[in-house]
């Protein structure tokens, strides 16, 4: 594997072989099915130990039934050989308190607006929501709220047919590789309708009932 400074890609991260854990984004994921709070803040107190240990520090959401961790180099703006280090020894620490991963229905929210002057509202709305503005995206260091990021105005492919709908924002879910076809089909169970799967397994695009229409996201294809 790449040094401990070397982003690694999407293929990298899968032959680590990190199977309680999934690839969302610019990270790896995972949800432990703790039960009760007690459990979990257990869990917690052993991930913060190892997190010092390794001076690299996961985000933690630590709820009554389950712990959602988080895991990504920010100096490199990806993954890297510390977080497939630091994951294994995450759920080593979890078997050992016989807590089960389950990485199943991990999502990432971003919401996108069509516009030619991004440049223009990611203050704005950096103030509103009370992130900042990084890489001239609306972000939220917090995690309260999603990334806001700008497309061009008709960016969004000639492949794409013409929609009565007016909008202008639309939901980029980002999911794992292997949810991103059962997401599909559980948004088309539910109402929803193909617009175009040209992109896939990188995004597809769907309508709900009354045309507005959304991305299902993964990283395939994105190295």
């Amino acid at each position: 594997m790449s040094g401990s400074k070397d982003k690694l890609t999407h293929r990298d991260v899968l032959d680590a072989g990190i199977h309680d854990w999934r690839q969302v984004l610019g990270t790896i994921k995972t949800r432990f099915r703790t039960g009760d709070f007690a459990t979990g803040l257990r869990l917690v107190e052993r991930i913060g130990a190892l997190a010092e240990a390794a001076d690299h520090h996961p985000d933690l959401t630590l709820t009554y039934p389950e712990v959602l961790v988080t895991l990504s180099s920010h100096d490199v703006g990806g993954i890297t050989s510390r977080d497939i280090a630091l994951a294994r020894q995450i759920s080593a620490e979890a078997a050992e308190l016989g807590i089960e991963a389950d990485p199943g229905g991990l999502t990432q929210l971003e919401i996108g607006l069509d516009t030619d002057v991004g440049d223009r509202h990611a203050p704005f709305y950096a103030a509103l929501l009370g992130g900042e503005v990084e890489n001239g995206e609306t972000v939220d260091p917090s995690g309260q709220v999603p990334t806001l990021w700008w497309q061009e105005s008709g960016a969004g492919g000639p492949e794409l047919p013409a929609t009565e709908v007016e909008q202008r924002w639309h939901f980029d879910v980002w999911v794992p590789l292997d949810e991103g076809e059962p997401r599909v089909r559980a948004a088309l169970a539910a109402g929803g309708t193909l617009v175009s799967d040209a992109a896939a397994p990188s995004y597809w695009v769907l309508a709900d009932p009354e045309g507005n229409r959304s991305c299902v996201c993964t990283v395939a294809g994105r190295d």
